[in-house]
C-alpha cells in the first residue's frame, strides 16, 4: 500500500510536463490535458481512500529517494498518509477539480491561458507534495513550488504595475516563511541527529526523552514552526498580504488564497502538534495570535470595498479560529472547519463577480440613503476610530516596511559598492584569504577558528543586503547573490566540517545557475538601452525564452 503514494506525486508531475508541450493556442487541448490530470487525482483519491479506510485506516509511511548521505547523516525524500492528508488530498483535488472546469470557460480567449494552467498544475503538484510529505525536508520541496506557482498566478496580468509588485510583497513574505522552515529544520538536525520523521514525532517517549535536556531548542523549533505557518496563513502581523494576493484572476484567487494555499500554515501545525503539544507557552502564543487576528480581521472584512479583499479577510479570521482549535488539541474540529471554511471561500470567490454585477444593478435602482447621525458620544468616537483603523487595515502594510524592510533597505544602502569591478575584487581577494585559511585549517588557532564561520557569514549577509539594495546595476545585484552562497559554502565548511567534495556538489549547481544567469543578462543588455530593476518593468514580452532560461537560473 506504501508504495502507491508515489502515483500521487507521478500523476502532477506528469500532468505538468504534457502542458509544458502542448501549444499555446490549442486551448482544448490545455484544459482537457489540465481536467484529466486533476480527476484522474481524484478518482484514485477516492479509490485510494476507501481501500485505506476498509484496512482499518493504518499510518501509511514511505522512505523513498536517499538524496544525500554522509557517514552521520542521511537527506531523504518520505511520504505519509493519515487522516490528515486524507481529508487535504480529497479538499484539494475536488476544488482543484472544481476550479478547473471552472476555468475552461472563465479565461477563454484570454492571452495567458497556458501560463494559467501550467501555474495551477504546477501549484497543484506542489501542494501534493506539501501534504504526502513525510518530513520537513520533503515539505520545503512541495514548499517552495507553492510559493513560485503563487507569485506566477498574482503576477498573471503583468503588463499592469500593481499585479507585478504586489506578487514580489507576497513573495518576500513568503520567504519569511522559508527562513523559519528553514531554521526549524537545522535546529532539529541538532536535535535529533537524523531527518526526523513526522511519524517518528508520535512517538513520544522520543519526543519526551529530547525535550527534556534540549527545552530550549525545542522551544525555539516550536517557535520557528509557528512563524512558519503564521506567514503562510496569514496570522498577524502579516495578514496584510492575503488582500493584495487577489490580484491574480478569480479562479486563482478561490484555490489558492481561498481554500488551499492558505490553509497550508494548519497543516503544518497539524503534522508537527506531536512535537509542540506539551509546549504551554507555544500552545498559549498560537491562541492569542489565532483569537487576536480572528478580531482584527473580522472587523476589517466589513469596511472592505472590493469584495475579494472582504472574503479574504473573513477567511483570515477563520483561519485564526482554526489555530486556536489545533492549539487546544481539537484536531478532528480543525480537520472539518478546515474543509468548511475551503468549500465556501472557493464558492465566494467564484460567485463574487456575478454578486457584484447584482449589487451594483440593485445600487441604480433600489438605493436609499441611510440617515446620518451626528451624536458626539464616546460610544461613535471609539467606533469611527476602529473605523478608521479598518480602513487602514491596522497600518500592518505600513508596520511592515517600517520595522522589517526599510532598516534592511538602510543598511544595504550603506554599503557602497559601487561598480562590477570592485566587487569581483573585494570578493576574490576575501574569498581567496578564506580558502587559503581551509587548506592551512589545522594549524589555525583555536580562538581564530571559532570566528571564521560568523565572520564568513557577514560577508555573505552584507552581499545580500546591498543585493537587496540595489536598484541600478542588475549585474552587480545578481554577482552579489551568487557570492553571497560562496561565502555560505565557506562558513559552513569551517564549521561543520564538511569534505571538499561536498562543499564543490553545492556550489555547482550555484556556479552554472549563475553563469548562465549573467550571460542572460548581457545578452538583455545588449538588446536594450534600459534595464533596471526600478519599478517592477519586465521584458519577459519581449524575451519569453529567455525569461523562463532566467527565471530558472
Amino acid at each position: 500500500m506504501e508504495k502507491t503514494l508515489e502515483l500521487f506525486i507521478l500523476i502532477p508531475i506528469a500532468g505538468f510536463i504534457v502542458s509544458l508541450l502542448i501549444p499555446q493556442k490549442n486551448e482544448g487541448l490545455l484544459s482537457k490535458s489540465a481536467f484529466l490530470t486533476i480527476g484522474i487525482h481524484l478518482a484514485s483519491a477516492i479509490t485510494f481512500l476507501g481501500y485505506w479506510l476498509l484496512n482499518n485506516h493504518p499510518i501509511l509511511n514511505l522512505k523513498d529517494i536517499v538524496i544525500f548521505k554522509t557517514s552521520d547523516y542521511e537527506f531523504f525524500i518520505d511520504f505519509c498518509f493519515d487522516n490528515i492528508t486524507a481529508v487535504y488530498l480529497v479538499v484539494g483535488a475536488l476544488l482543484t477539480f472544481l476550479v478547473t472546469v471552472y476555468s475552461r470557460v472563465y479565461l477563454h480567449k484570454e492571452h495567458g491561458y497556458k501560463r494559467f494552467f501550467n501555474a495551477i498544475l504546477l501549484f497543484y503538484l506542489g501542494y501534493t507534495i506539501i501534504i504526502f510529505s513525510g518530513n520537513l525536508e520533503t515539505l520545503f520541496i512541495g514548499w517552495e513550488i507553492l510559493g513560485v506557482s503563487s507569485f506566477l498566478l498574482i503576477a498573471f496580468y503583468r503588463e499592469r504595475y500593481l499585479p507585478v509588485k504586489n506578487a514580489v510583497k507576497v513573495f518576500s513574505i513568503y520567504r519569511i516563511g522559508d527562513l523559519g522552515l528553514i531554521l526549524a529544520m537545522w535546529l532539529s538536525h541538532h536535535l535529533w541527529h537524523e531527518n526526523i520523521t513526522f511519524l517518528k514525532l508520535n512517538n513520544y517517549e522520543l519526543v519526551h526523552e529530547h525535550l527534556a535536556t534540549h527545552s530550549t531548542i525545542g522551544v525555539l523549533i516550536s517557535l520557528f514552526i509557528l512563524l512558519t505557518a503564521v506567514a503562510k496563513s496569514a496570522q498577524l502581523p502579516f495578514s496584510h498580504w492575503l488582500p493584495r494576493a487577489m490580484e491574480g484572476p478569480t479562479p486563482s484567487s478561490a484555490i489558492f488564497y481561498g481554500s488551499l494555499s492558505v490553509h497550508i500554515g494548519v497543516f503544518l501545525l497539524l503534522r508537527t502538534f506531536p512535537f509542540w503539544e506539551h509546549q504551554l507557552s507555544v500552545r498559549i502564543l498560537i491562541v492569542i495570535i489565532g483569537l487576536s487576528t480572528s478580531i482584527i480581521a473580522s472587523v476589517t472584512a466589513h469596511v472592505q470595498s472590493s469584495v475579494k479583499s472582504q472574503i479574504a479577510y473573513a477567511s483570515i479570521a477563520q483561519i485564526g479560529l482554526i489555530f486556536i482549535e489545533v492549539s487546544l488539541g481539537l484536531k478532528h474540529l480543525a480537520l472539518f472547519h478546515f474543509s468548511g471554511n475551503a468549500f465556501l471561500r472557493t464558492y465566494q470567490l467564484l460567485v463574487s463577480p456575478s454578486v457584484v454585477s447584482y449589487l451594483i444593478k440593485e445600487q441604480f435602482y433600489k438605493f436609499s440613503p441611510q440617515i446620518q447621525h451626528t451624536q458626539n458620544t464616546f460610544y461613535n468616537k471609539i467606533k469611527n476610530s476602529i473605523y478608521v483603523l479598518c480602513v487602514k487595515e491596522w497600518n500592518l502594510d505600513t508596520a511592515m516596511y517600517r520595522f522589517l524592510w526599510n532598516p534592511l533597505k538602510s543598511a544595504g544602502n550603506k554599503l557602497n559598492f559601487k561598480n562590477n569591478k570592485q566587487i569581483t575584487l573585494f570578493f576574490s581577494l576575501l574569498f581567496t584569504t578564506g580558502v587559503i585559511c581551509l587548506l592551512i585549517e589545522k594549524y589555525i588557532p583555536a580562538y581564530i577558528h571559532n570566528l571564521l564561520p560568523p565572520l564568513f557569514s557577514i560577508v555573505g549577509l552584507i552581499m545580500v543586503l546591498k543585493s537587496f539594495t540595489e536598484r541600478k546595476n542588475v549585474q552587480l545585484s545578481w554577482i552579489l547573490i551568487i557570492a553571497n552562497h560562496f561565502w555560505i559554502g565557506l562558513a559552513i565548511s569551517f564549521n561543520e566540517h564538511f569534505t571538499i567534495n561536498d562543499t564543490l556538489m553545492y556550489l555547482s549547481g550555484i556556479f552554472i545557475c549563475g553563469v548562465a544567469g549573467v550571460i542572460c543578462l548581457f545578452y538583455l543588455q545588449s538588446k536594450e538601452s534600459n534595464v533596471g530593476l526600478n519599478r517592477f518593468y519586465g521584458h519577459i514580452y519581449e524575451y519569453p525564452k529567455l525569461a523562463i532560461i532566467f527565471l530558472i537560473c
